[in-house]
């Protein structure tokens, strides 16, 4: 089978995913060990034996469910290449919008900045490689999590400070922080969107949040007030339709300057806002 017919057959036996073709590039792309131009320079190239066999397999597994980036181990986010695997949330386009928004601000070029619930360590690591001068830390309360983050900063260079904590809990009183963010849960239990492409395989302590899904973002936005720098800032990113349940709660924390931005899709993806200026007496 040449690569041409490869990703023919492929995209065939995935013809009910989303989006069959990027699929199918990206599992072959893994099974040769090479980058997408590859399968566009040598369409005529035949797999071996043990080539074919494997991507028989991986396409199998994906006609399971299994999402790419489990079967492959990697995901790329912001033009970084991350190791991933089942123990947190696999990072997402829309998420790179809080990496935009960040990088939108004025911040001091040694900024201190915490990524709360970091998972693989995406954000964080986006941060570190566009602003090197920024002094990132990066926590989760999944101890796995917090291992594969770290295995992702040393094999990208990038020298994020990583660790458990359970939001704030851990990290050090001493230290406040001209920029706080975080991906947290956001999904309603009730949500249909579980039970649906991806997300069933990932662990819904990462997903689900009570309140309607807010309960989670309502904890980062009491206790991010007190471990902010006057003036930091608190960004958050949301489901859909909780914009304005986020900007709610910011204004009902005292928090100004309130924001909001849109992803890819044209959705309010990210909200955020300013720790108020102490009142001088």
């Amino acid at each position: 089978m040449t690569l041409q017919q490869a990703i023919i057959w492929g995209r065939e036996q995935l013809s009910q995913s989303e989006d069959a073709a990027a699929d199918v590039s990206a599992l072959l792309c893994y099974v040769l060990n090479k980058e997408k131009a590859y399968l566009l320079t040598w369409p005529e190239k035949e797999l071996t034996a043990e080539q074919l066999e494997h991507y028989q397999s991986v396409i199998e597994a994906r006609q399971e469910g299994r999402p790419v980036a489990h079967i492959t181990g990697r995901r790329e986010f912001w033009s970084l290449m991350l190791e991933v695997n089942d123990s947190t949330l696999i990072p997402r386009p829309d998420t790179e919008t809080l990496v935009e928004a960040a990088l939108s601000l004025e911040l001091p070029e040694n900024a201190r900045v915490l990524d709360l619930g970091t998972g693989t360590g995406a954000v964080a690591l986006a941060l570190k490689s566009e602003r090197p001068g920024w002094q990132v830390m990066a926590c989760d309360s999944n101890e796995a999590a917090v291992e594969l983050a770290k295995r992702n900063s040393k094999k990208l260079g990038l020298d994020v400070d990583i660790l458990y904590s359970d939001w704030f809990q851990s990290v050090p009183k001493s230290l406040n922080f001209d920029l706080v963010l975080s991906n947290p849960p956001y999904i309603d239990a009730g949500d249909p969107h579980l039970g649906a492409g991806d997300v069933r395989f990932e662990p819904h302590t990462a997903l689900v949040a009570e309140n309607n899904g807010l309960a989670d973002i309502e904890t980062i936005i009491k206790q991010a007030n007190e471990r902010l720098v006057e003036q930091g800032w608190l960004l958050l990113e949301q489901g859909w339709q909780q914009a304005d349940s986020v900007v709610e709660l910011l204004l009902k924390n005292g928090y100004k300057m309130i924001n909001r931005w849109q992803d890819y899709a044209r959705v309010e993806r990210v909200t955020g806002g300013k720790k108020a200026r102490a009142e001088r007496e």
